[in-house]
């Protein structure tokens, strides 16, 4: 199969059985996304969506954010991966976000990454998903699943993302990134993949190898 075919045949599967897939990550504005994004690093949805009403609760806004010190903000993000740092970063983030961004959430990634916890990936996912940009965030879930279905042989996630990016419809991009981080996530597990279960068998290299 060319990759060509191969990825018309994914975007057909997940168009039809995922047209509206999103973040799993509680949020109602920018600010509390971008907050959620950072958080989820090396952390599960479900963790940060514990976490974050109590958190959103005393710090609704960026100002409110700024005005404490990490150590009072690490008691509400205890429970998460990384608490120490992640604080650090949430409260350099709000203080750059209210005195350089006017607390408006820039929507280019290259602005993005200039905050603290910010990276490439946390960049891309709030430009894709607030600002419905075509951008790929590579987690480990895409970076898997692109690779198992063939649609990369990418070894670096900003590899895996060119290839996504290149070869995806462009309309396609902003949800395809939630199509592959849920497809990961259910049925595309690390470990014990659910290939029994799987209606993309039938295009995917890592079942192919499989069953030979």
């Amino acid at each position: 199969m060319l990759k060509k075919e191969r990825y018309h045949h994914v975007v057909n599967y997940f168009a039809a059985k995922q047209p509206n897939a999103e973040t799993e990550l509680h949020y109602n504005n920018p600010y509390q996304l971008l907050v959620a994004v950072i958080l989820s690093a090396q952390c599960t949805d479900k963790r940060i969506n514990q976490v974050t009403p109590a958190l959103f609760a005393r710090f609704p806004n960026a100002q409110a954010l700024a005005e404490v010190s990490a150590d009072i903000v690490f008691d509400y993000i205890r429970s998460v991966s990384y608490p120490n740092n992640k604080a650090k970063h949430l409260v350099g983030m709000a203080n750059m976000l209210v005195n350089e961004f006017k607390n408006v959430v820039p929507a280019d990634v290259n602005e993005l990454q200039k905050m603290p916890g910010v990276g490439r990936k946390t960049a891309n996912v709030i430009a894709s998903v607030v600002y419905h940009a075509p951008t790929m965030a590579v987690d480990t879930h895409v970076f898997r699943v692109a690779r198992r279905l063939g649609l990369t042989i990418g070894k670096t996630p900003l590899a895996v993302e060119k290839d996504l990016i290149k070869n995806l419809p462009q309309h396609t991009i902003a949800t395809a990134h939630h199509w592959l981080i849920l497809h990961g996530r259910y049925v595309c597990v690390a470990r014990s993949p659910k290939c029994d279960i799987c209606e993309l068998s039938t295009v995917c290299k890592y079942y192919e190898k499989k069953i030979k």
